[in-house]
């Protein structure tokens, strides 16, 4: 064997002897390790050589080079070179390895950041009861609403609707000796963005501070009529023109009859309907009968006129009548009979102008009340006497006995207002001695009842005052409405 051939093994042999073993395992932690490391990490390795915050150190010229993309586990890789030529290379490299590595981190973090989820903040607020609110009104501490504003605002809405009002306290149980007729404005609002059909004070004496209006922008509200004229409770809940609205006599419900052919019974303290039905026609006027309070009567677009149950919403009598339209509905004195007007105009419609039922035999008591040919868009029922009024397109007030055979007293009538097609409303004050009522031209009238004379006459509204409502308990005070939805308050 030449001597080229030996050193040729000897060489061989070296190498495999300085090589290491594919058991021997690999420690993370060796001097053999190139890492990259932090600028101040770098200022702190020992041994080595330290340059652009790399550490090398050589032993058996080995090189272990960490990936980040393995999981974080740096992986070795052993090789025979040497530390002459390919450590600045290696360096330059290993360098720009690391600016693109933590370009791609940093691009990978603001992605991150942006498809993140942000979390949403909701507030657990703790319930309060009732009692607990008023207690903090009284106190005169003020709590935000999760709904926005105060809570304070709420509890006082809320007191407002089931409480006396000092505005009314005051008067409660006193009689006066004659009806004061109101004077002047006290407050003009702009209650709703269309006609309003109904305003009604509360008939509760203790809580007759609440005015009741109805519009055809399908909202009902109720305002504080006596005191600050604010509104306290507004209901959006028939898809229709609300054309007719009354109170129960608890004072707590409200009964609310649309064009959407539902009427609905709302409880004006907590917002809930009570009951809803529908009446299959479009409804124009209600009627709750006086010894039941849960019994109804529903008119409209329709010959018939139905009587609702609220407790099983189902219908318990049908009064059947040769009309298209139902104007008004008004019950006598004790329930057991009601007077319907239409809108039947005809030569021979003397038999249905004016119409007197008996409520529980569905039978028509009189169809011979009413012998001129006009319609009366409203009827209003005398508190104290045996008589009721209806409100006539021509013009007029005319007045009919409440006792069979319901006669027109054809020597007093009402004249000096304008009707001219609109559905203008009349009442009688509280004691019966004065007629109030609206007209096409704006203005209120007061008459006389014994005389039927005007007694007073106020310029109220720019567009027709369709209706009017005198306070139960207060003097002098009263609401009127008009077709653009102005509400103005007189006292």
């Amino acid at each position: 064997m030449t001597m080229m051939s030996k050193n040729r093994m000897m060489t061989s042999l070296v190498a495999y002897e300085d090589s290491d073993s594919e058991d021997e395992p690999v420690n993370d932690k060796g001097t053999g390790h190139l890492y990259a490391r932090s600028d101040s990490e770098a200022g702190q390795s020992r041994g080595g050589q330290t340059q652009f915050g790399l550490s090398f150190c050589n032993q058996n010229n080995r090189q272990t080079v960490d990936n980040p993309y393995d999981g974080g586990q740096p992986k070795a890789r052993t090789s025979s070179i040497s530390s002459g030529g390919l450590i600045p290379h290696l360096i330059s490299q290993t360098v720009s390895f690391q600016s693109s590595t933590r370009a791609a981190q940093s691009s990978s973090e603001c992605n991150i950041a942006v498809k993140r989820p942000q979390p949403s903040t909701v507030v657990v607020r703790p319930y309060i009861p009732k009692r607990q609110r008023l207690a903090q009104l009284e106190e005169g501490g003020v709590t935000e609403s999760p709904q926005g504003g105060t809570l304070l605002d709420q509890a006082a809405n809320t007191k407002l609707l089931t409480e006396v009002s000092d505005c009314v306290l005051p008067y409660l149980g006193r009689r006066s000796s004659q009806t004061e007729l109101p004077r002047r404005v006290r407050l003009r609002v702009q209650a709703h963005q269309g006609p309003i059909n109904t305003v009604q004070w509360c008939p509760v004496p203790h809580l007759s501070h609440l005015l009741l209006t109805a519009s055809m922008d399908g909202s009902v509200k109720v305002w504080d009529g006596a005191g600050s004229g604010r509104s306290l409770w507004t209901s959006s809940s028939h898809g229709g023109a609300v054309k007719d609205a009354c109170w129960t006599p608890c004072g707590r419900h409200l009964l609310t009859g649309s064009f959407d052919n539902k009427v609905h019974l709302t409880d004006i303290e907590t917002g809930q309907q009570v009951a809803a039905v529908n009446n299959q026609f479009r409804v124009t006027c209600l009627a709750l009968q006086p010894s039941d309070g849960n019994v109804f009567l529903c008119g409209g677009f329709s010959p018939e006129v139905k009587a609702w149950d609220t407790r099983t919403c189902k219908v318990v009598r049908v009064y059947q009548a040769a009309v298209q339209q139902t104007l008004d509905i008004l019950f006598l004195a004790g329930g057991k009979e009601f007077v319907s007007s239409s809108d039947s105009v005809s030569r021979d419609s003397a038999e249905r102008t004016l119409i007197a039922w008996d409520f529980h035999t569905t039978a028509k008591m009189s169809n011979q009340i009413f012998h001129e040919r006009y319609t009366c868009p409203s009827l209003a029922l005398h508190p104290q006497q045996d008589s009721f009024v209806a409100q006539t397109n021509g013009n007029y007030i005319a007045l009919f006995s409440a006792q069979r055979p319901y006669k027109m007293n054809k020597r007093r009538r009402y004249e000096g207002h304008k009707v001219e097609g609109f559905a203008v409303g009349c009442e009688f004050s509280p004691d019966g001695t004065v007629l109030a009522s609206g007209s096409s031209t704006g203005s209120v009238h007061f008459y006389e009842h014994h005389s039927s004379r005007a007694l007073r006459t106020l310029s109220a509204h720019q567009e027709a005052c369709v209706g009017v409502s005198l306070h139960p308990v207060l003097q002098a005070v009263a609401a009127t409405c008009d077709w653009s939805g102005e509400v103005i308050l007189w006292q």
